[in-house]
Parts: structure tokens; sequence; C-alpha cells
């Protein structure tokens, strides 16, 4: 009993502390932007709109990111209270022993005892009685404790559950205020952009994502037919010139990692629409080992993902205003590469 108690308590405090780790993560996310003064000339214009750009797309991860906290802190809560039913059921389970000894002549052990003395009609037949009466109270006695101690872990889960639950739609409250103020962020940076002329917009977006490049045939490409790579890059070609759309992952429109975790789930693998989360999964692999399928991410910390598609291309849903594109892989802020299939 003494080591189920211990197990649960440690169980206990080791969620309260994944949920507190959870919150953490989640709240006070969005980093503050500075504020800048009117652009004098066209230049400067630019140079805002462009560094406006790149803070939003590292904006857009910290929000995938919360949404990931959130997600598993629903899961949290979810277990926790999963395992609060457990414990409740486990003592239900003994409520018909509970009645049995509450109805049976044996709780009172004096009075028992008192009986057995009267009625036995020899030294023999008592001692076997008053042994039979030992190991009936020894055995109410352990039931007692054990339910007694279940008791005590489901009382100790239930708080658990109410506790995840309550970080969790805290969680969720600070997501929502955080999207609010990225949907004004990206409000005026678009209003920022429209006010270049179409030479400053492309200027600002070959900047920021390179130039857009012709779109191969996927036959053309080196893959192996039917493979998840082609899958996958058949998939995200097919919705080049598709819009940039926070937080969206299609079918019409495509952040970064919205765009790549829609190409794999064509293929049939699930990836979180984060590109941090992304860039965790499978192995990495060297610019030169790279291969078509191959998820290449940027910046630090990591804030953009494209899917690279061979011959030292990628397409990517490049950055707010700007469609989805084929460009160079070799641009500014590449980090690394990883292979989540092959």
């Amino acid at each position: 009993m003494q080591l189920t108690r211990s197990t649960t308590r440690r169980r206990s405090r080791a969620v309260l502390a994944l949920g507190a780790a959870l919150v953490a993560t989640a709240t006070g996310v969005l980093s503050p932007t500075v504020a800048s003064a009117e652009p004098g000339t066209a230049a400067e214009a630019m140079a805002q709109v462009r560094q406006a750009a790149q803070e939003l797309t590292v904006i857009d991860e910290q929000v995938h990111q919360a949404e990931v906290t959130v997600a598993e802190q629903r899961a949290t809560a979810d277990a926790a209270a999963a395992a609060a039913a457990e414990a409740q059921r486990a003592v239900d389970a003994y409520e018909p022993q509970l009645r049995a000894i509450a109805h049976s002549g044996f709780t009172g052990e004096n009075q028992s005892r008192v009986a057995a003395f009267l009625t036995s009609d020899s030294a023999t037949e008592l001692v076997q009685q008053m042994t039979t009466l030992d190991l009936i109270a020894a055995h109410t006695n352990e039931i007692i404790a054990q339910v007694a101690a279940l008791q005590d872990a489901a009382e100790q889960a239930q708080a658990v559950a109410a506790e995840a639950a309550a970080r969790a739609e805290a969680g969720l409250t600070e997501l929502q205020a955080q999207q609010a103020e990225v949907q004004e962020r990206v409000q005026q940076y678009q209003a920022d952009f429209a006010r270049l002329s179409a030479a400053e917009q492309a200027a600002v977006a070959t900047a920021i994502a390179g130039p857009a490049l012709a779109v191969p045939s996927v036959d053309a490409l080196p893959l192996a037919p039917g493979s998840a790579a082609a899958i996958a890059i058949g998939a995200a070609l097919a919705k080049v010139g598709s819009p940039y759309v926070w937080g969206s992952s299609g079918p019409t429109g495509f952040d970064c990692s919205g765009l790549t975790s829609y190409a794999y789930r064509a293929a049939g693998v699930a990836l979180p629409h984060s590109s941090r989360a992304q860039s965790s999964l499978g192995r990495q692999v060297s610019r030169s080992e790279l291969q078509p399928g191959d998820l290449v991410f940027f910046y630090s910390p990591i804030s953009h993902v494209g899917l690279y598609i061979g011959n030292g291309m990628m397409v990517h849903a490049r950055t707010f205003g700007q469609p989805v594109a084929v460009t160079s892989v070799d641009q500014a802020g590449y980090r690394f590469a990883t292979r989540i299939v092959g």
C-alpha cells in the first residue's frame, strides 16, 4: 500500500510539473515589437517591410508552438481525467466487500470473541475459532487499508485532472489572445506592403525568399515513382501560386509548415503544423546529402521550412503577401535539413 501511495504521488507531481512547464511555454510567447519611424524614402519603406516580414515569420512560428503546447495541455488534462476515473473505479470495486464487512458479525471483534468463548465445546475448538477470527480481522483491516489508499489516490488524481484542465483552458485563452494580436500585425504589414510599387514588392519578396523559379515537372525530378517523397512533392508543386495564409494548411492557402504538413499528409505522413516541431523529426542531413523530399529549415530559432525537390530547388510558402513558389534552397538563414522518409 505504501508503494501504491508513493507511486501515485510521484505521478501526480510529474503531471503537475508537466502542466506548469507547458503553461510557461504557452504564455508570453509573442515578442514585443519595436516601433519604427515613418520611412522617408522608398528604400527605407522597403527595408521596414522586409524586416516586418521576417518578424512575422518568427511570430507565426511562435504561435504554432503555442498551439502545439495547448494540444499537449489538453492531452495531459484528458490523461489526468482518465486516471481519476480509473482510480474511482478501483474504489467502487471494493464496495460489495465493504458492505459485507459492515453486515458481518465479525466487525465487532470483542463481541465475536465472547461468543466464541461461550459456544466452544473445547479448548481446541476455542483456539481454532479465535485463530479464524484473527484471520478475518486481518483480512478486513487489509481491505479497509486498500480502500483508504485507493480513495487517497482517486482524490489526488481528481485534483491533478482539475489542475490540468485549468492549465489547458488558460493556455487556450492566452493562445487566442496571441492569435488576435498576430492578425493585427499581419493587417498592418499587408497595408504597408500594399503601399510599395510592384517592383518594390518583388524586390522585398526576392530579398526574403529568393527569386521564383519555373515549376519543374514531377517526372523530371530524381524521384522514385509512387514514393512518399514523390507524392508529397507532387502535392506541394500543385499548390504553387496559392496565397500565403497565416495559420493555414490548405487546401487553398498555406503558411510554411502548413504547406509541408499538407504535402506529406497526401503521402500518408502526419507532420505537426510547426516548423520547429518538424525540425525535430527524422534525422539531420547535410547540404551535400540533400534528397528530394527532405525538409529544409531556416533561421535561428527555426521559423521557416521548405520542401526540397531536387536540383538545388525547394518549394515553400514564402512569407506574407507572397504565394507558394519554387526557389533556390541556397538562401539566407539556411540552417539544416532533415529526412523523414526513405
